[in-house]
């Protein structure tokens, strides 16, 4: 084992499971592999696992790792009963299904902005329909066989992790041995980043009951070992991984645009914010990670472009191809529903249609425009709450088009920093990895080469037109939600 100079980190998204061997010392990628995950908003843990294995496979093995860090999907909630067996399927961050539930926990503490507040107060966040503990209030409610069988709740990159251990196989005994870390742990809805501790009152409320949770590690902890003797660090969730890949620092702000949108911070001290929009989590180094999501993001381009019957490159082509501001033509992107603003029963609109702005080309650029005025409302939420935001470091699948990265300083009001195209999360947890081998050294500074910087001047009227949309769609929605059926 001592002469293991291998890592490898593993990100389990919503979408696939992917695995990246470095250098422990360098940084250098030596191999990787990949595995789907199944379609849907609910998911047995155990696929996850199989795509581990096949992942890992794929990656040439990890016979000769050293160390291993998970990294994960935050806000699933996964549930085992006494013998370590999974209760039912875990409910994913982006099933909305527990929207009610959220407001009935604001209610409860109070309801409105005092609700709100005291959330806000008690663990840094407002519960929405993502959270953790907004989907265990809907499994107390509806499957409340299901919650009294749960010996034990925790999050999908603490499952695997725990699976990985070689202990966890004797069963329910073991139940002890989860494990997670201050970055997924603060996005439960039941522990403060700001007090490092759990909330279990509030899981108590939401559940009927208190369960096991999983022990909270120190950034550069241990989780046990694997059955070939690699040593398990801590792990974490998905944001909090990108931002270590990308070595984000404090005043770095970090744009994720995947499944998902992110705006997260690096920050030195806790934020709270009663109205919800900005979640006050914790990252991966200690610090803290205030964020904004937004449900709806690189597949509203992939939308748009299955519409205009065009790949994502003959998309970006077509937007280059428009003037900014679309000629007008504004889309407000809530095809999934919405997370931020909380909106989970919004749909989507396209405004200010006319002769001249009927185009695959205006709608390209729309599409686009719309996807990052979401993000930049996130931005300039950060700022309210006075977090520093010293350069912006776009990442993502959707980072890769042309358009987005040429188009997105105009959007956010500032240069964007671009990293080469990578797997960020996995890299996040590669570097975990090394630092658990050394913890008293920090994570490492590996180098980061093909860095580029795109810069375009301001266009705060596409900004305003966005908004002058967003809210006539906000206020439509009050009056016409979502069909149930």
């Amino acid at each position: 084992m001592a002469t293991r100079s291998l890592v490898a980190g593993v990100d389990s998204s919503t979408q696939a499971c992917k695995v990246v061997i470095r250098d422990a010392r360098t940084g250098t990628l030596v191999r990787e592999g990949r595995a789907p995950h199944p379609a849907g908003t609910e998911i047995e843990p155990a696929a996850w696992r199989s795509a581990f294995d096949v992942a890992a496979t794929r990656a040439g093995g990890l016979a000769d790792v050293a160390a291993i860090a998970v990294a994960a999907q935050q806000h699933g909630a996964v549930c085992l009963d006494g013998d370590g067996a999974v209760v039912r399927p875990a409910i994913l961050w982006n099933d909305l299904r527990s929207a009610r539930a959220a407001e009935e926990l604001v209610g409860e503490l109070g309801g409105g902005e005092t609700g709100r507040r005291a959330w806000a107060n008690a663990v840094g966040v407002v519960p929405v329909a993502s959270f953790t503990i907004t989907k265990l209030r809907w499994i107390a409610e509806h499957e409340p066989e299901a919650a009294a069988r749960t010996a034990a709740v925790c999050l999908p990159h603490d499952w695997l992790t725990w699976q990985l251990a070689s202990g966890q196989a004797s069963g329910g005994t073991h139940l002890a041995e989860l494990a997670t870390d201050r970055g997924d742990a603060s996005g439960t809805g039941y522990w403060s980043a700001a007090a490092g501790d759990y909330r279990l009152d509030l899981l108590d409320r939401a559940f009927g009951h208190r369960p096991l949770v999983p022990k909270v590690l120190e950034p550069a902890g241990h989780a046990g070992r694997t059955l070939d003797g690699a040593l398990l660090a801590a792990g974490t969730g998905d944001n909090a991984a990108a931002a270590l890949g990308v070595a984000a620092g404090t005043g770095d702000v970090v744009v994720s645009i995947g499944t998902s949108g992110t705006v997260s911070a690096v920050a030195e001290l806790p934020v709270v914010d009663p109205s919800g929009t900005v979640a006050g989590f914790a990252d991966a180094t200690g610090h803290h990670l205030p964020l904004v999501c937004t449900i709806n993001a690189a597949r509203v381009l992939e939308c748009i472009a299955a519409i205009l019957g065009v790949d994502q490159e003959g998309l970006s082509t077509l937007a280059l191809s428009a003037p900014a501001g679309a000629g007008g033509l504004v889309l407000v992107p809530y095809l999934e529903g919405e997370r931020t603003p909380n909106r989970p029963d919004a749909t989507g609109a396209l405004h200010g249609l006319d002769l001249s702005n009927t185009t695959p080309a205006h709608v390209a650029r729309a599409a686009v425009e719309g996807m990052l005025c979401g993000l930049a409302d996130g931005l300039d939420a950060l700022r309210a709450l006075g977090v520093p935001v010293r350069r912006i470091i776009l990442v993502g699948g959707a980072s890769r088009s042309e358009a987005v990265r040429v188009i997105a300083p105009s959007v956010l009001g500032q240069p964007v920093v671009v990293p080469p195209p990578g797997e960020y999360v996995a890299d996040g947890a590669a570097r975990q990895a090394a630092w658990a081998l050394e913890p008293t050294a920090g994570p490492p500074e590996w180098p980061s080469p093909g860095t580029e910087t795109f810069d375009a001047a301001p266009r705060p009227e596409v900004r305003s037109a966005y908004a002058a949309a967003r809210d006539h769609t906000l206020d439509r929605h009050v009056l016409a939600p979502r069909s149930s059926t």
